[in-house]
C-alpha cells in the first residue's frame, strides 16, 4: 500500500490505517477476539501499518486486543492510543450525560503507563488528548506528552477534535504530529478553519468516521435497526427522519461510484484521499471484506473533473441531523 507522511513530523503510515473501537465498543456487542485478532493481522498482511485504539474503548478492551494482535509484528506497524478520559467514573458516559475529563498531567502519565502495557509495547508511536480538557490549560498537557517523549515512551504527540487556538497552542510547546477529527462528505466542518491551519503548521489529519459511521456505505437506509447497544441509536443525525433526508449524498456518491466501477465507500475514502497529500482517514471494520473493499480506496484515482463534479452536486444536497448529541458536540472544537 502506498505510504503517507503525518505532515511534517516524518511519521510515515500506510494511506489508510484501521480504527479498531468498533471491534469492542461503540458497535453493538463486543466482537468475537480471535476472529479480530485474525482481522488485524490480515490488514497488516494487506499493507495497513496505522492502527487506532483508546483507553476508554471497552474500556480498555480495545487496547488489550490491539496490543495482543500487533505484539508479534510491533516493528512493522504505528500504534496510537488516546489520553483524556477519567475512566474511574463512568467509562460508559459516552451516553447520556457524556464523558468525565481528565487530562491533568500526572493522569496522563498514569494513563501512558498503563496503556503501554495493554499495548504490550515499551512505546506508544502516537499519544491522543482524546477531547480538550477546558479544565487543564493545554500547554500543560503538551508539556506532559513533551515530557513522555523525552524519556522514550512515546514518539509523537496527537490531538482529537481541538480548535484551532488549541493546535498552535499546543503546538508551541510541543510540535503535533497529527489531529484526528471526523472528517467525511458527510461532515466538512473542519475545512472552513483546521484544515488550512493544519497546513500551515505541518500537522497532519486522521479522520475518524471517513464513512459517516458507516452511512456514507450505502448500507445503511431508513429502515435500518440498530442494537440497543449501538450509539448510533443516540445520534441525532442517525434518525429514521434524518437517514431519510440525508439519502441524496448516498444516492450522489453511488452514481459516482457506478461510473468509476467502485462501491460507495470506496468513492468516499478516494475522495477524501484526494483532499490533502497528508490526510490518513482510518476506517473502521470488522469484517475481512470490508478490509479489502477499503484498501481497494487507495487504487481509485478521482480527477480534477470527479472532484468538480462531485463538489458541485454535494453542494446542492443539505446533511439534515447533528454529528452528536449536544453533550457531545460541546465536548468538540475547543
Amino acid at each position: 500500500m502506498n505510504k503517507r507522511i503525518l505532515g511534517k513530523s516524518g511519521l510515515d503510515v500506510s494511506a489508510l490505517g484501521l480504527g479498531c473501537m468498533g471491534m469492542s465498543f461503540s458497535y453493538g456487542p463486543p466482537k468475537d477476539k480471535q476472529e479480530m485478532i485474525s482481522l488485524i493481522r490480515a490488514a497488516v498482511e494487506r499493507g495497513v501499518t496505522f492502527f487506532d485504539t483508546a483507553e476508554v474503548y471497552g474500556p480498555f478492551t480495545n487496547e488489550e486486543l490491539v496490543g495482543e494482535a500487533l505484539a508479534p509484528l510491533r516493528d512493522n506497524v504505528v500504534i496510537a492510543t488516546k489520553f483524556g478520559f477519567d475512566t474511574s467514573i463512568d467509562p460508559r458516559a459516552m451516553k447520556g450525560s457524556g464523558p468525565v475529563l481528565n487530562s491533568r498531567p500526572e493522569h496522563i502519565r498514569e494513563v501512558a503507563e498503563a496503556s503501554l502495557k495493554r499495548l504490550r509495547t515499551d512505546v506508544i508511536d502516537l499519544f491522543y488528548q482524546h477531547r480538550v480538557d477546558p479544565d487543564v490549560p493545554i500547554e500543560e498537557v503538551a508539556g506532559a506528552v513533551k515530557e513522555l517523549i523525552q524519556a522514550g515512551k512515546v514518539r509523537h504527540f496527537g490531538l482529537s477534535e481541538a480548535g484551532v487556538q488549541t493546535i498552535r497552542r499546543a503546538h508551541a510547546v510541543q510540535p503535533v504530529t497529527a489531529l484526528q477529527s471526523e472528517y467525511s462528505l458527510w461532515w466538512r466542518h473542519p475545512e472552513a478553519e483546521v484544515i488550512p491551519t493544519l497546513e500551515e503548521l505541518g500537522i497532519g489529519l486522521v479522520p475518524y468516521s471517513p464513512l459517516g459511521k458507516g452511512f456514507l456505505t450505502g448500507k445503511i437506509d431508513e429502515g435500518t435497526t440498530f442494537d440497543s447497544t449501538d450509539f448510533r441509536t443516540t445520534l441525532p443525525r442517525f434518525t429514521p427522519e434524518a437517514r431519510k433526508a440525508n439519502q441524496a449524498l448516498v444516492d450522489l456518491i453511488g452514481q459516482i461510484a457506478a461510473q468509476k466501477n467502485a462501491t460507495p465507500a470506496q468513492i468516499a475514502l478516494a475522495w477524501l484521499l484526494a483532499q490533502k497529500p497528508w490526510i490518513v482517514p482510518i476506517p473502521g471494520t470488522t469484517k475481512l471484506e470490508r478490509l479489502d473493499e477499503n484498501i481497494g480506496a487507495v487504487a481509485i484515482e478521482l480527477t480534477a473533473d470527479d472532484l468538480g463534479a462531485i463538489e458541485k452536486a454535494a453542494a446542492q444536497i443539505e446533511v439534515h441531523g447533528a454529528r452528536y448529541p449536544e453533550k457531545l458536540e460541546q465536548l468538540t472544537g475547543r
